[in-house]
């Protein structure tokens, strides 16, 4: 329990995969979150581990194709995606292992990581089963090395916690989750019922929990936590990007800015917020790094500027 705080903190936990969809789709609403609530809301990201290796889609049906078509049509919910389609499809485990390996040594840098792995997966090609691949998936992001998460990725302790993720993130036979549809199931693990990305609970600090699970939109988010704690400050809807950036050194997109500029039961405006983000960059207080067909826009001062001024990991659309 955080004691040094003049409120009394609400606990996230994140079940997440880097290479969902969804999850990537969801980002808006949770900048939103941290936005609204900050440091009030303790972030802990379990990593589900969808797929253990690309056998496994192959063993679906699924193509390098398929998956192009499908982040051209999740385009239309706001977040970079690249048509661009790989050579072969990548599992999931490998690119949890890194997130993992990340909490171990670098734990406050867990969330930057994963949005570094979730950058590459969808407005790259890069291979996140090899370490080549995650490796320039994330040399960008700062106060890492680099080359100590990768090796840390196949370390024991590493395949341990993961392991412990894995089996949290199955525990969903009975929740909230399961009884909204929202839980997933397949054939060959019927005994056990899983969180689909992104799915989040807020639990308080006597215990009381609320969940919504898989894809949800930013209200229901926001009415668990008023259900839960209605001494928290909620900020208001930004005026700018020039009033955002400054608050999240390791960026966004103009999706997560548009949505943090949204007031309540508003529409995101995409135009809106990139006009003000194209403002911050004129005026020098913020540079673009193109990723997608879109871009990861960063305070001017980051230090992720430096390692993104040239080509972004993403930048073919």
């Amino acid at each position: 329990m955080v004691t040094n705080l003049p409120y009394v903190p609400l606990h996230v936990t994140h079940y997440s995969d880097p290479h969902c969809p969804w999850a990537w789709s969801a980002s808006p609403a949770l900048a939103a979150l941290r936005w609204r609530y900050g440091s009030q809301l303790i972030w802990r990201h379990v990593m589900i581990g969808l797929t253990e290796s690309r056998d496994v889609y192959a063993s679906r049906g699924y193509s390098p194709g398929r998956s192009a078509l499908g982040y051209r049509s999740f385009r239309n919910r706001g977040m970079p995606f690249s048509t661009q389609p790989r050579e072969h499809l990548s599992g999931t485990w490998a690119a949890c292992r890194v997130v993992v390996a990340t909490r171990r040594l670098y734990p406050e840098r867990e969330l930057a990581v994963f949005r570094a792995l979730q950058f590459a997966q969808f407005t790259s090609t890069l291979d996140l089963e090899d370490a080549a691949g995650q490796r320039e998936a994330i040399a960008w992001v700062p106060g890492i090395d680099p080359d100590a998460v990768i090796a840390a990725a196949s370390e024991p302790e590493t395949e341990e916690l993961f392991a412990a993720d894995r089996a949290e993130s199955r525990s969903a036979a009975g929740s909230p989750t399961e009884f909204q549809g929202k839980a997933a199931q397949y054939s060959s693990d019927q005994d056990q019922v899983r969180y689909t990305a992104p799915s989040l609970r807020f639990t308080t600090d006597d215990g009381r929990t609320l969940e919504a699970g898989g894809f949800q939109p930013l209200e229901a988010y926001d009415v668990l936590i008023a259900n839960l704690d209605t001494d928290l400050e909620r900020r208001g809807a930004a005026a700018d990007a020039a009033e955002i950036l400054p608050e999240f050194p390791d960026g966004l997109s103009t999706a997560e800015v548009a949505l943090i500029m949204t007031s309540n039961n508003g529409s995101p405006d995409l135009g809106a917020a990139e006009d003000s983000l194209i403002t911050a960059v004129a005026e020098g207080t913020a540079f673009r790094a193109p990723f997608g067909h879109d871009a990861l826009w960063l305070p001017a001062d980051s230090p992720a500027v430096a390692t993104l001024s040239g080509d972004a990991v993403g930048a073919t659309a």
